[in-house]
């Protein structure tokens, strides 16, 4: 057994997914699925499209439901959601605030200025005093090096700022879970490595666990401590970097690295 497994075995684990299975009618997208998070731990979520990858933030997020299996986040359980199920009021923070997203889409609000946008959920939802809002907004403003726009409109900014924004909103509910959703995908190619540059400084400087679905290979080498492969809703390789990404054993995995390099 690897340090890595071996860890994995032994250490709690923040999130938990145990047989989770997912279908959309007839067709399954997450297939019995285990998987084992430990804290702080940053993971790179690798695969085809259409492997599932997205679905495993959601449900862990709790915007899908999911028919079989469990999943817990710090120990608290993450129901699946029959059709029509909505979260019942107080009962919705405890859970899903531990669990910050961002998406592929920056979903910024376009009347509202950058630091509007950053300091309406931690005002309305977790009820902090506007002062204490603001000076979230500027802390991680900061971080993600747009202080100097915190009164812009989100159509005066460039999709990898309006991405660093998004970034800067979810950081301000100081989640203990990070999901990224391929955060990069709807960006140009030269806006790319700014927001990656930001994850990079979220992941070195931050303690909180960490899970990225990414086609950025060299970015999942660099950032994660861990990499899993998924193919048709199964984890079907996992281990560090060195083991997935570079020298893989496992044929599939193989497969799709090739043909991420030849794009």
């Amino acid at each position: 057994m690897s340090n890595l497994a071996s860890i994995i075995r032994t250490a709690p684990a923040q999130i938990a997914l145990k047989q989770v299975v997912k279908s959309y009618g007839a067709t399954r997208v997450i297939d019995h699925l285990d998987l084992s998070i430990v804290q702080g731990q940053k993971v790179a979520l690798i695969g085809p499209s259409g492997s599932g990858k997205s679905t495993v933030l959601r449900l862990i997020k709790g915007l899908e439901s999911y028919q079989h299996g469990s999943i817990e986040v710090d120990g608290a359980a993450v129901p699946g959601k029959p059709p029509g199920w909505r979260w019942p009021g107080t009962k919705r923070a405890p859970v899903i605030h531990r669990v910050g997203m961002v998406f592929q889409q920056f979903n910024l609000f376009p009347h509202l200025t950058v630091q509007e946008n950053i300091t309406e959920a931690p005002f309305r939802v977790l009820k902090l005093s506007r002062e204490e809002a603001q000076e979230r907004a500027h802390q991680y403003l900061g971080l993600v090096g747009l202080s100097h726009k915190a009164d812009a409109y989100p159509s005066q900014l460039s999709g990898g700022q309006q991405q660093r924004v998004a970034i800067a909103r979810t950081l301000a509910m100081r989640p203990q879970v990070m999901l990224f959703d391929e955060v990069t995908s709807a960006l140009d190619p030269e806006l790319v490595g700014e927001v990656l540059a930001v994850i990079r400084t979220i992941a070195h400087e931050q303690q909180m666990t960490m899970l990225l679905v990414t086609h950025e290979m060299k970015f999942a080498q660099d950032i994660a401590d861990r990499v899993l492969f998924m193919e048709a809703g199964r984890i079907v390789a996992d281990g560090s970097p060195e083991e997935i990404l570079v020298d893989p054993d496992n044929e599939r995995t193989r497969r799709f690295l090739n043909r991420v390099e030849q794009r």
